[in-house]
Formats: structure tokens, sequence, C-alpha cells
């Protein structure tokens, strides 16, 4: 699962559109490399990943981005994350009782459960929940209750309240998921939170824009998410449009991509997952780059680095969409996790599962360079540049 979190610090309403500004938390492994806890970490993983067969948390969600929410009557808080790469929404029940449910003291984070014996708009649906992630499953019982967004509220909104939730959820300071892909994927044919706020907006709409990050360990101002509408301040007034290819993920075409002296206008199929902290991309495309950019990999830390000193000088990765060409810069791709002897770390990875989804997976290195512009009442996605300060 390809997750983004943000958190609603304030909100500003202007009819029906609706802007919340978020805030990132920072990138996990960075604080880990920095109190000296990565190993442990990472063994940690490689055996949930041997007993569970979910694929290296570190592969999906690192950096991430938290959203508040209310669910129920009277409203009780949550954080959540905002992903285009899911469609369902679950908060974390009052019976999960796990360490992972508690949340792992890593995450900083004691999470906010939902008590549905609490909330008097409650109604159990007296059916049950499962939901399997790249990253691990979580399962429960769904429900319906008034879930509360910013300013918008959906009175009967069908959701899962879990009872068990996978480790890897336990590291990240999350109380739940709140899905922004088409109705198809969501799990036991519920609708998506977005589908019922569609009648809200002043368009079937929302803009995600993402503030650049180059110290990975440093949390702050994230960017801002637009309901409604395009975000004309942050984002640039030229978009372009591509038809989508598939109203289930936000997944679309893609031309060609090409760095240094490699090209390849091989047709593909790419999504944009605000829940990847990189690129994910094929591996002949991967190995391309770390060809052009002469990354070595790093066996202790298990990412390819380079030196730091050409984070602003390695060659842009250029994507063909739509006949457009989108150049991601190295300060976009290359990230200072704080390792130490002038390396930083390359933010791409490969799919090692033996899935049939399209192979390209735009995350956050992407979408720090282009805001993305969900089209929901045209089937399409837009690109325009993103502004920022530095």
């Amino acid at each position: 699962m390809h997750l983004i979190f943000l958190l609603f610090i304030a909100t500003f309403c202007s009819a029906a559109v609706l802007q919340l500004p978020t805030k990132s938390t920072g990138s996990l492994r960075a604080k880990l490399i920095q109190s000296g806890k990565y190993p442990e970490f990472l063994a940690s993983q490689h055996v949930s990943r041997l007993n569970s067969g979910a694929l290296p948390l570190a592969d999906y969600m690192d950096e991430i981005y938290t959203a508040n929410i209310t669910v129920g009557t009277p409203p009780q808080s949550a954080s959540v994350v905002m992903g285009t790469g899911s469609a369902n929404f679950w908060v974390v029940g009052a019976g999960c009782t796990s360490p992972a449910c508690n949340g792992f003291p890593d995450s900083g984070h004691t999470k906010l459960k939902f008590y549905s014996n609490k909330s008097s708009s409650f109604v159990d649906l007296n059916r049950k929940f499962f939901i399997n992630y790249p990253t691990g499953a979580c399962s429960g019982y769904l429900g319906t209750d008034v879930l509360q967004l910013g300013g918008l509220t959906v009175k009967n909104q069908e959701f899962a309240v879990t009872t068990q939730i996978s480790d890897q959820m336990g590291h990240f300071p999350l109380d739940g998921v709140l899905g922004l892909a088409w109705p198809p994927v969501a799990v036991d044919q519920i609708t998506p939170p977005m589908q019922n706020l569609m009648p809200q907006l002043d368009a079937p709409i929302f803009t995600l824009w993402l503030d650049r990050v180059l110290q990975g360990s440093q949390g702050g101002s994230g960017g801002l998410i637009t309901f409604g509408a395009i975000d004309t301040k942050n984002c640039d007034a030229q978009v372009n449009y591509v038809a989508l290819s598939s109203k289930t993920f936000w997944q679309f075409p893609l031309d060609g991509v090409a760095i240094g002296s490699y090209t390849s206008m091989k047709k593909d199929q790419a999504i944009s997952d605000s829940g990847d902290f990189g690129l994910r991309l094929p591996l002949a495309v991967l190995n391309a780059v770390i060809q052009q950019t002469k990354a070595t990999y790093d066996w202790t830390n298990e990412f390819y680095t380079l030196d730091c000193s050409t984070m602003q000088t390695q060659p842009d990765l250029v994507f063909t969409i739509g006949g457009m060409q989108y150049p991601v810069k190295s300060v976009e791709y290359i990230l200072d996790l704080g390792l130490g002897n002038g390396r930083c770390v390359l933010a791409m990875f490969t799919d090692s599962s033996t899935g049939f989804g399209p192979s390209f997976g735009f995350g956050n290195v992407f979408l720090r360079q282009y805001c993305n512009i969900f089209d929901v009442g045209n089937a399409r996605i837009g690109f325009a540049i993103a502004h920022h300060s530095f």
C-alpha cells in the first residue's frame, strides 16, 4: 500500500472549496539512522517479511504527512493517511490492543483509538473487514458514522474499525487510512469518502502540492491539499491533463523515460501514489539510473547511495506523459538522510513482488516537483510545475 499523511493545522473554507495545510513528520529512516537504531529496525523488518510475506516497509512509507479528521457523535479525532493508492477508510478501534495498535516508540505517536460504543451515530453493519497492503494487513468490522474533514461532513460514511493491524503500521504516527482512489479498488464495495464529498465541492477535483524537503529527518510544513479547485498559488497556471487508463488507482499511460544517455520509449503504465516516498521503477530503468548517477549499493543500510555533493548536479530523470516531458531534478530524487561520510540516498526502488499492476509508481519525489490535479469528474489527472521557496 502506498500511502500519504496530512495534518490539518488550520482550515480555510471558501464556498465549497477547502484548503488544508499539511505537515511532514520527517523521514522515519533518517530519525532511526540519527538515533543509531536503524540496523535493529532493518532486522525486525526482515523477520516481519519472512513471517508475513509483506514487502519491506522502507520501500513504501518513509517521510509521511498526517491529517486530522473526526468520526462519530460527539467527534473523535484521528490522524489518517490520505492516500491516492487506496480507496478504503479505516481507523484503529478501541479493541485493537497489540503493541502495533498502541504505536511503537519509534513512531513518536500514541495511537488515538475509535470507541464505537461512545458514538451515538455509529451503526454496526455486522460485516467483517480485511485488507492487505504491500506493507501488511489489517482487519476488523464495518460500520457507518459521521465523518468530518475540515469544514466538510459526510453523515453516513462506511468505514472499518480495526481490531488488528500489522506491525509495520505501528512504526508510523497514523490512526487510520482514508483512501482517495476509485470505488472499484475498495474492499467490500464500500463507497470511498471522496465520492461522498463530491456533491459538496465547487468542482469534483482535488489538488495535491508537497513542499520541498532537503533534510530527511526534519519535519515541518509539508504542503497543501485543495478540495474542489486547483491550487493556483502553489501550482503553475499551465496544467497538462492526461486521461486515466483505468478508473481504479490514479493510473495513466507513460510514453517513455530518459536519464543521461539512457532513453526508453517503451509504452507502460504508471500511477500517482501519494504513499510512496520516492519513485517505484522497473528494474531495467532503476539499473539505468544507477549507471548514469554512479550510485552504489550500501549493504549495511540497504539502499543506493551517492555523494551528497552531486545532489544538484546529477542528470534529470525525464518522464514523457501525454507527449509532454516532465523532468525530475536530482535535488528531488536524492535525499540526505544523515548517513554521514558525505553520502546521500537515491529515493528510488523496484517492486520485488510478482504482480500485474502498473510498472511505475510516482510518489513524493514526483509530487514535490509537480502538483497533481486529480480530476474525478472528467476521469483524468493533471500535472503542473510546483512552486517552492528554495
